[in-house]
């Protein structure tokens, strides 16, 4: 049954649901639709079989066809560790059950580590697209270092009829140009074999926080990131939701432009996004947003990931890539969660902003 979506907004419902954005217009962006991976792609370089597994991707659980695409990644485990992703339920330690999850989701695929979708490869590669994630930060260095490293060869996720490969780099961080060299080649070797490629563009850098202001998910810079991320050709970019402006400006570093504020953006969260998607040339490379932390509490986090969704629909992006707030509960709340996600890009009064 699909959610009341004025109901789960609450008092946001009106600012989030009827917004007309004056900065960037809709008109110049390609926009997500049954036909996006021909138009988008069609006179790039990306090979036939690069091109059949994106189409994979895009036309596989509750949202095929629509050009959104929801992805349950759980590569926590690593990144975060294990007992402190896992913790809150068990069951996930069993690889078999994220990709379980993933499927009674109703997902377009699931994103894990090489361990994950190695176990189960056999199983599942053939009834859900695969995304191997290829670096991690670990957790196990004391003191502790953040570094994206490589924990497999591309040839590696390939073998296991993988569909696509993921990779993150830290943007703004010491080890950023090894990870951009690293990256471009695993994505250049992803895209000979004939699969598709997603980064997480993240921002890793103490200085980014200010004045006792968080700078990491303002838009001007995540979205130069996300614009990098597309020059060394990801398929689909994944970033955290902008939540502020003026990293340039108040962190006083870079290369920006008057107009980045008093024009192309708002303090409105659904144009601070559009900017986001226009550094993904103009809405040609796909744009999903990250899900976020869970508060552990299910109506918190339900609220959360549909506004987040609604955000991202609006502003022209193409979905949501949401871990810790689906499989952190019981599976039939994951799913739910997941669902609603789903229902508010299969929601036709939702509209383009």
């Amino acid at each position: 049954m699909s959610i009341n979506i004025e109901e789960v907004l609450g008092s946001e419902a009106d600012s989030l649901l009827n917004h007309q954005s004056k900065t960037i217009s809709k008109d110049m962006l390609m926009l997500p639709g049954a036909n996006f991976t021909s138009e988008a792609f069609i006179n790039s370089n990306r090979s036939p079989q690069v091109l059949r597994n994106i189409e994979a991707i895009y036309n596989n659980g509750r949202l095929a066809g629509t050009g959104y695409v929801s992805i349950l990644p759980v590569d926590q485990g690593i990144e975060h560790a294990a007992g402190a992703s896992f913790a809150p339920n068990p069951i996930y330690f069993n690889p078999d059950n994220i990709v379980e999850l993933a499927i009674e989701g109703g997902c377009n695929a699931v994103a894990s580590t090489f361990g994950v979708l190695a176990s189960s490869a056999r199983k599942y590669a053939h009834k859900i697209p695969f995304v191997v994630k290829i670096n991690h930060n670990e957790m196990l260095t004391y003191p502790e270092k953040y570094d994206q490293i490589m924990f497999g060869s591309v040839e590696e996720a390939w073998n296991m009829g993988a569909a696509a490969v993921g990779a993150t780099i830290y943007f703004g961080s010491e080890n950023s140009s090894r990870q951009i060299i690293e990256v471009a080649q695993a994505f250049e070797r992803a895209h000979e074999l004939g699969m598709a490629t997603i980064l997480w563009c993240y921002l890793r850098n103490s200085d980014f926080k200010k004045g006792g202001v968080d700078y990491h998910t303002a838009t001007d810079i995540t979205a130069q990131a996300n614009h990098l991320g597309v020059t060394i050709q990801a398929d689909i970019i994944k970033q955290k939701l902008p939540t502020l402006n003026g990293g340039y400006t108040n962190i006083g570093f870079g290369k920006t432009h008057d107009k980045v504020y008093s024009e192309l953006t708002t303090d409105h969260p659904i144009d601070l996004c559009r900017y986001q998607v226009a550094n993904c040339y103009m809405g040609k490379i796909g744009l999903i947003n990250s899900g976020g932390a869970s508060t552990g509490k299910k109506a918190d986090d339900f609220t959360e990931a549909i506004k987040t969704a609604v955000i991202n629909k609006r502003a022209g992006g193409h979905g949501l890539i949401s871990g810790r707030k689906a499989f952190q509960k019981d599976m039939s709340e994951g799913v739910r969660l997941l669902n609603g996600i789903q229902d508010v890009y299969l929601n036709d009064d939702i509209t383009i902003a």
